[in-house]
């Protein structure tokens, strides 16, 4: 892994452009996405949306392998025995972590981890290009993380528009008010808020809900990153939301269903 810099965020989508340029796209990638994306509607997505919207606290469990800032979270790392757990435990959905350099993560445990369990599987990646959105249909993702800050001007409009397209959901992520004014303008269902600030890994829940008060009550807003325990979801519930991203605390626990289980009860 690199060194971490002040910006964090601008390392990785270098990262990420420069190997995206170093191997070219097949040319049939987008005809056999739009293949893949056809049987998929034919037979029928599971939902993020759909199990966000059930009652109670709803958790999106990560297979996250490595962090920047904390390094190795689980060794060893098994991502399907990992969401089998959290199916078990409780989880609305499941969010695999596929970015190879900085998160050591892989993009075969998507299919991997959909074809283990019966929840939603969103890819968490650093998406930056329509051909990326190609790839994580053929991998059978049913939803995939857009993160505003790094999709400036007109290109957060053009994934999001290239993911419904393709029958993808998309969580897109703002940080602070600037990346939500222009997430709000697009009118996505599923708004994530992410409460680690990336240059300082800071994590401050109580500003984090102040931004999701600006959400419109028709959207599901997703608090993401930095929930360490129950005592957390209890208090980010309390400032009125019910939607977490969960991934080092139940990575580090030694029951990852156990723990989550906590969480789920927590009201």
């Amino acid at each position: 892994m690199s060194a971490l810099g002040p910006n964090i965020l601008v390392q990785i989508t270098d990262a990420v452009r420069d190997r995206l340029a170093q191997d070219p796209p097949p040319p049939w990638l987008e005809s056999r996405a739009r293949e893949a994306a056809g049987i998929r509607r034919r037979d029928g997505r599971r939902s993020l949306v759909g199990a966000l919207t059930a009652p109670g606290i709803r958790v999106i469990a990560e297979c996250k392998r490595r962090s920047p800032s904390k390094g190795w979270l689980r060794k060893p790392f098994e991502p399907v025995d990992l969401a089998r757990a959290y199916q078990a435990g409780g989880a609305a959905a499941i969010s695999v972590v596929t970015e190879p350099q900085f998160f050591a993560g892989q993009a075969g445990w998507v299919p991997m981890v959909r074809r283990a369990v019966a929840l939603p599987v969103l890819q968490k990646d650093f998406l930056l290009t329509p051909r990326q959105l190609f790839e994580a249909v053929i991998l059978g993702a049913d939803a995939v993380l857009l993160i505003a800050r790094v999709l400036p001007g007109s290109l957060l409009a053009d994934m999001v528009a290239g993911a419904e397209d393709l029958g993808l959901e998309a969580l897109v992520e703002a940080y602070d008010d600037r990346d939500l004014d222009r997430v709000l303008a697009l009118g996505p269902k599923l708004v994530g808020i992410n409460a680690r600030d990336l240059g300082s890994f800071r994590v401050d829940f109580d500003a984090a809900a102040k931004l999701a008060n600006r959400v419109p009550p028709d959207r599901i807003v997703v608090m993401e990153s930095g929930v360490a325990g129950p005592d957390d979801v209890r208090g980010v519930v309390r400032l009125g939301l019910r939607h977490f991203l969960v991934g080092e605390h139940l990575l580090r626990s030694a029951d990852p269903s156990a723990s989550l289980a906590e969480l789920v009860a927590c009201a």
